[in-house]
């Protein structure tokens, strides 16, 4: 390519051997009809599998398809952060490799964004009936508890298959974030966006890269990073320890004055148990913060990029 893309594609890829060449195949035409240049940046997160190969073996058919691999394992954000760092498409559109969403909305998408002159579009998750009882429970518990914390700015069941304008790109990588969470960052950003909905299909071969651990950690850093209410409930939990023993003390000196007392350790062992649960869960939200400035103060990167398939052919070219 000599010339900037107009429309770039970031996809996060980690052990999607199985799925790659699906995703090629069904992606590939839709982008090759839109009559644009374009470029497909495939970031390699790692993988342990013979994901690299095969993306070298897909380039070779598919000059607009871009590798650019992670010298280690860094984590889903880090790879759309590295994706959405080197894109150089005026428009940039985020979708995950197992085509649970479909890219037949990204001309919608493009669409939409030129005719409302929008700088977001978000991919809104209309149905998850393909999702588990338990998957499809969590995720609407996690929307609902970002969508109070953050507000209601922030679009319900939108994961991070969206496009950006090339606006909306330079806001981002001027943002300081450390552990940076698009699905809350991207509409802190209160740029125009837009909505299209889509039905959330079932993965189209491998397993699932987002386990619960995973999830929790998402949720976790969801939280501490865009509100301190995590801090104020540990403050409402120390009053609320504090009434309960002023309350335990009032009954212990009311049955005192009646001669009612009867020696024993079960009230004060229950409520030496309240107030230390309460102290560490104060200590331990504290800690989760703490922690957090300590690795923003280090300043270490969130990843390092071991190749980029256009780095030389891309060099010295800024936008």
């Amino acid at each position: 390519m000599s010339t900037a893309p107009r429309l770039s594609v970031v996809m996060p890829i980690y052990n999607e051997q199985e799925a790659l060449p699906l995703t090629a195949t069904r992606l590939r035409p839709i982008l090759d009809g839109l009559g644009i240049d374009y470029e497909v940046v495939g970031v390699d997160d790692g993988s342990t599998d013979a994901t690299p190969v095969i993306m070298q073996k897909l380039r070779q058919d598919w000059p607009q398809l871009r590798t650019v691999r992670l010298a280690r394992n860094s984590g889903h954000q880090a790879a759309l952060t590295a994706g959405i760092h080197r894109a150089l498409g005026d428009y940039v559109v985020s979708i995950d490799a197992d085509l649970q969403d479909p890219p037949e909305k990204i001309p919608e998408m493009l669409a939409l964004a030129r005719e409302g002159n929008l700088d977001i579009v978000y991919g809104v998750r209309g149905d998850r009936g393909t999702d588990t009882f338990f998957k499809r429970r969590t995720a609407g518990a996690y929307y609902w508890l970002m969508r109070r914390l953050v507000g209601k700015k922030m679009p319900n069941q939108a994961g991070d298959f969206r496009l950006l304008s090339r606006a909306a790109v330079d806001a981002l990588k001027a943002m300081p974030e450390h552990q940076p969470v698009y699905r809350l960052l991207v509409p802190w950003l209160g740029f125009p966006s837009g909505e299209v909905l889509y039905v959330r299909e079932e993965r189209v071969a491998g397993s699932t890269k987002y386990p619960l651990s995973k999830m929790v950690n998402l949720a976790l850093d969801s939280i501490t990073n865009f509100s301190a209410s995590p801090l104020r409930l540990a403050t409402w939990l120390g009053l609320l320890s504090f009434v309960v023993c002023l309350g335990l003390a009032v009954y212990s000196t009311a049955a005192f004055a009646f001669g009612s007392t009867v020696p024993g350790w079960s009230s004060l062992f229950i409520a030496m148990l309240f107030i230390g649960a309460v102290q560490l869960i104060c200590v331990g939200l504290l800690g989760e913060y703490i922690g957090r400035i300590y690795s923003a103060v280090q300043a270490r990167p969130a990843y390092f990029v071991g190749y980029d398939s256009a780095e030389d052919e891309w060099q010295g070219k800024s936008r």
